[in-house]
């Protein structure tokens, strides 16, 4: 069986080379390319393909944004990103946005046939020099967010709820009679004792110690 796959990358050359490089791998059968984000998703409406090789930086259409699109009007599809950013925040938007891989441009031939038959398998691929990373930073987040709620006091509770429930610091300040400075430092202050450094994050740890519910 081989699979229908297209190439997304706005320089000929490299679309080339790896069209090249997938003519190797016997269950892959390149069927189109596209030099930008909204041309590979017009290919890809019309060839249903499985498998998709994305280039984040595009014109018109980046690769996350036209991944993202591409996963939600087709859940088959698997999306291997490529970049040439190693940055741990990047690999993280591309698997947010659906990828199923992400390979760094400069990885040697062999990784690229790795990762094409990792990913239709239906595994998840990463660059071994990026997944170290995404892996520490991973197993940190969790560390943080695991720490017993009673490492806070009351009023950084009472801060971090309402943070958590989505409201500005002018609201909080409010709320609690307190001054915009003093709440910005209190929440300087958790950030810093439980190591998350995004609301996204405390959102999160809000939730695990029972401070918010899921659907708040």
């Amino acid at each position: 069986m081989r699979f229908r796959t297209l190439l997304a990358d706005d320089h000929t050359l490299v679309r080339a080379g790896l069209r090249k490089l997938l003519e190797l791998i016997p269950e892959v059968e390149v069927v189109g390319e596209a030099a930008d984000g909204l041309a590979l998703l017009t290919l890809a409406a019309q060839l249903r393909p499985k498998l998709v090789l994305m280039d984040i930086s595009m014109p018109g259409l980046n690769g996350l944004e036209a991944t993202g699109r591409l996963v939600r009007a087709d859940a088959e599809v698997r999306v291997i990103v490529l970049s040439m950013h190693q940055s741990e925040e990047y690999v993280r938007l591309a698997l947010r946005h659906g990828a199923a891989g992400y390979l760094l441009k400069d990885a040697a031939p062999l990784e690229l046939d790795l990762a094409v038959r990792a990913v239709l398998r239906g595994e998840t691929y990463l660059s071994p020099s990026v997944s170290r990373g995404v892996v520490t930073d991973y197993v940190q987040r969790l560390r943080a967010e695991e720490r017993p709620g009673d490492v806070l006091t009351p009023r950084q509770r009472e801060v971090l709820q309402l943070v958590a429930e989505g409201h500005s610091t002018k609201e909080i300040a409010r709320r609690l009679d307190l001054s915009i400075k003093t709440v910005d430092t209190h929440r300087t202050q958790l950030m810093k004792q439980l190591d998350i450094h995004e609301i996204a994050g405390l959102v999160r740890y809000a939730m695990r110690n029972g401070l918010i519910s899921p659907d708040a």
